[in-house]
């Protein structure tokens, strides 16, 4: 019997860019086994693409000498270029999973969970960083003219900081003055693909000192979470969507004691039977009923850290982001108007309408979000596409916020 090639890491991210005239692969690997910033030549990618795990060894040999043209390629060519990815940890190899399984291991026994962006996505130093919020807040809109209202819920982006100033912004000068005592932060697992929720009881450590968990709420959410819920906490190890919201909230409410309960949201897509509200709450009710609990007791706040669409050759489109965003940002704002009127069925009808070929990854998230607010009104207070020129991508965000 043939040996199989092994298949490339599913849970890689590629980025083509243009880089001294060449065009290379950038790799992204949120487990940190492959060097931060590995690039890759085309060749490479190439070669890795025939890496799928439904390939032997002699079909990749045959697929790379018509990739190549008809160029003769050797197995034992084939066999060190694999051996090379093995040791580069790209494939889904034995080597790759007895490191996996040690990372893994190492997190799960810790109580705190270290800020895993502090000196790349932002300052590592306290002081620099209170700075850096504390201009980015300096961007958002006049106070003057605001809606009056109890602020129940918040929608930030979780975009790079420097991108969505303005949407952090937006969102977080709501919070001065505010006292929230207990701060539910849903954020989108984007390594989670076929877990709807990912719970855990670590405090969060930044610059900025220590977000202590409620782990009491958390764990009346895991008795009765069922298979809704990942089976451990490692999607919360290298995830920012939700370590960003807590950085402004730290910030704002420097002077409050508050807990957090932190909420990862997988892809519903990839997680239900079929996309569809009935079958998400057919599988989550128990989980939404007691979240909605929650967010109903004390001075609890929740804060939704969310991007919407994500369109282009980076995001899997055979076209150019400018090619896409005026329909993108159409259905973008239909959900948003969905939103801010709590209109559920419109929301998962929207989505449902365009197959979510946008890749609008917050969408979980505020799906949970729409299930859990107490009756309120939403509005938008900034929306924005960013436009990534290397990728010929973009992605929107927007800030909203929910007043009773």
């Amino acid at each position: 019997m043939a040996e199989m090639a092994p298949a490339v890491r599913r849970d890689l991210e590629f980025f083509p860019v243009a880089y001294e005239g060449k065009q290379v692969v950038l790799i992204r690997d949120h487990l940190g086994l492959v060097q931060e910033g590995k690039a890759i030549e085309l060749p490479v990618y190439q070669f890795m693409t025939l890496l799928d795990g439904t390939r032997d060894l002699r079909d990749v040999q045959m697929a790379m000498i018509r990739q190549q043209g008809g160029v003769l390629v050797g197995m034992d060519e084939v066999k060190t270029l694999i051996s090379h990815l093995d040791g580069a940890f790209l494939l889904e190899s034995q080597r790759f999973r007895n490191a996996k399984d040690q990372i893994v291991q190492d997190f799960e026994v810790r109580s705190v969970r270290p800020c895993s962006h502090c000196g790349r996505a932002y300052p590592a130093d306290a002081g620099q960083l209170e700075s850096r919020l504390s201009d980015i807040l300096r961007t958002g809109p006049s106070r003057a003219a605001r809606p009056d209202g109890k602020v129940i819920a918040l929608v930030s982006p979780h975009i790079d900081l420097s991108v969505g100033q303005k949407g952090y912004a937006s969102a977080y000068q709501w919070l001065e003055r505010k006292s929230p005592s207990r701060v539910v932060v849903l954020g989108v697992g984007h390594q989670m693909a076929h877990d709807l929720f990912s719970l855990t009881e670590k405090d969060f450590e930044t610059p900025l000192g220590t977000a202590k968990g409620d782990r009491a709420a958390v764990r009346a959410l895991r008795h009765v979470g069922g298979d809704a819920l990942a089976t451990n906490d490692f999607a919360h190890r290298a995830e920012h969507s939700i370590e960003f919201q807590i950085l402004f909230l730290q910030h704002v409410l420097k002077d409050q004691a508050f807990t957090i309960v932190p909420i990862l949201c997988g892809f519903v897509g990839t997680s239900l039977p079929e996309f569809s509200r009935e079958a998400y709450l057919g599988k989550t009710a128990p989980f939404v009923a007691a979240l909605r609990e929650i967010v109903s007791e004390k001075e609890t706040l929740v804060v939704a850290g969310v991007d919407f669409s994500h369109v282009g050759p980076k995001f899997g489109h055979q076209v150019p982001a400018h090619h896409l965003t005026g329909q993108s940002e159409a259905h973008d704002k239909n959900l948003l108007a969905s939103l801010t009127d709590l209109n559920v069925p419109q929301f998962w009808e929207e989505s449902k309408r365009v197959q979510d070929q946008f890749n609008v990854c917050g969408f979980s998230a505020l799906a949970l979000l729409l299930e859990v607010l107490p009756p309120c009104k939403g509005h938008v207070l900034h929306y924005e596409t960013w436009h990534e020129e290397a990728t010929r991508s973009a992605v929107s965000f927007a800030s909203m916020v929910f007043l009773t």
